[in-house]
């Protein structure tokens, strides 16, 4: 999972999708399948490896790795809530102990 500090190195690379997947085209000659496969999110892949040390292969993925999607964790099973409002873990079903304080994955 990406801070929202890491996530702001790793976003840059995603937003541009077409340029990257245009410009992989034009240098390769290649079909717009491969271009999209092969030209698209490498630089955030690398990053992301870098930053967490997992190799991601598909770079919409990332988008899945922010923390700040999801709640804190589940004071049972400690699995991330499905979202910041969640009020159970869908885990294990345990009710969320509300907590006006949580900033969890915020900044």
């Amino acid at each position: 999972m990406l801070t929202e500090d890491e996530w702001r190195l790793v976003s840059p690379h995603l937003s541009d999708a077409a340029e990257q997947i245009n410009h992989y085209r034009q240098q390769h000659s290649c079909s717009l399948a491969e271009a999209k496969a092969k030209g698209f999110g490498q630089l955030a892949l690398q990053l992301f490896e870098k930053i967490t040390g997992f190799k991601e292969t598909n770079p919409t993925a990332l988008f899945h790795h922010r923390l700040s999607l999801y709640g804190p964790p589940c004071t049972n099973c400690g699995k991330p809530l499905r979202t910041p409002k969640a009020r159970y873990c869908p885990l294990c079903g345990t009710d969320r102990i509300s907590n006006e304080d949580d900033t969890h994955g915020s900044d």
